[in-house]
């Protein structure tokens, strides 16, 4: 039998979560029945939306189980089969992370085929992060020619593929991201032409003004608050938003004020479009053969910031909230 620690969700948080919500627990894993296969996880994720499933509320994926092993975004091995689909070395996708090793129906896990790039990445630039970004910006934000995009939590997963594809596309962009390391990422590496390190201004509306004098066409949202006050501020007429995420909100205990300038969406014509990216998997072929295309002419740059060990999974999450990435979080197993 293979012994696997997993985290569960000890306690629903309120408000931001805490170390003492979460508990390492151990499990004894058996050969794997019919039809199943045993695999050892290298790699899990950590995204915000995981905050969500951790309140007992109704959503657009179940909340965690209370003493349960928590789910997420995994790839790993197979070391044993008792299916004739896969075999031990095998590389496979799954929703069982937060464990060390899992059992599972040969259905649940996706083979992995990596077309030379690094496995992790699957998890990131060529996984659901970069759909997001994909599928934001170019169907639900519906970016056109001449298109000025500001994007919020630039420096992250999702934000900094949106800021590629962008400047891919020709478009201006102008970033916000906190602090003067990740300023200067997205500005030398990303090649953003606006940066807004938005710790460091204390008018984050005149700074956007700044930025784009003649307002914006696009706003990609990560982040929500004043991000969002700031966009419909500097909005031009018949702009479009993408609400992808509000992370700013996401550990608030009580219900907040909605945006202070939401009549702007009025007055200047705007639409504000929310999406969650598993209802448009059907982009997933277009965006695997673009970003294809990008990677091999050189065209596309990844950062990721790595905790290792399962047990570190609850800080690597917590990080999410406290600005310690740059690009993909993520948690090496083994």
């Amino acid at each position: 039998m293979m012994t696997s620690r997993e985290i569960r969700l000890k306690n629903r948080p309120v408000g931001m979560p805490i170390a003492d919500d979460f508990e390492l627990g151990t499990v004894e894993l058996p050969k794997p029945e019919a039809g199943q296969v045993q695999v050892r996880n290298v790699w899990m994720s950590v995204d915000p939306y995981m905050r969500g499933r951790m309140n007992d509320a109704r959503s657009y994926v179940p909340p965690f189980a209370l003493g349960a092993p928590m789910q997420g975004d995994a790839i790993g091995e197979v070391v044993l089969s008792n299916d004739p689909s896969f075999k031990p070395g095998d590389l496979v996708q799954s929703m069982f992370g937060w464990r060390e090793a899992f059992n599972a129906s040969a259905n649940k896990v996706r083979k992995l085929e990596t077309h030379g790039l690094p496995a992790e990445a699957f998890l990131g630039v060529a996984g659901v992060p970069g759909l997001t970004a994909y599928v934001g910006l170019l169907h639900i934000a519906g970016l056109r020619e001449g298109d000025v995009v500001f994007v919020s939590g630039a420096a992250g997963a999702v934000g900094s593929m949106v800021c590629q594809i962008a400047k891919l596309k020709g478009h201006k962009v102008i970033a916000s991201a906190g602090g003067t390391e990740k300023a200067a990422f997205v500005r030398n590496e990303l090649g953003a032409d606006e940066t807004i390190d938005y710790k460091a201004v204390a008018d984050l509306t005149g700074a956007v003004a700044m930025a784009a004098p003649e307002g914006i066409d696009v706003y990609f949202d990560n982040v929500g608050g004043d991000h969002l006050d700031a966009a419909l501020a500097n909005a031009k007429t018949f702009g479009r938003f993408a609400l992808c995420g509000m992370i700013s909100e996401y550990n608030v205990a009580s219900p907040q004020n909605g945006p202070r300038n939401l009549l702007m969406a009025v007055t200047k014509s705007l639409r504000l479009q929310g999406f969650v990216v598993l209802n448009h998997l059907n982009l997933q072929p277009a965006f695997a053969k673009d970003l294809a295309t990008w990677h091999a002419a050189g065209k596309i740059k990844w950062r990721q910031t790595v905790f290792h060990g399962v047990e570190q999974a609850p800080n690597a999450f917590l990080g999410l909230f406290k600005g310690k990435n740059i690009g993909k979080m993520l948690v090496k197993l083994s």
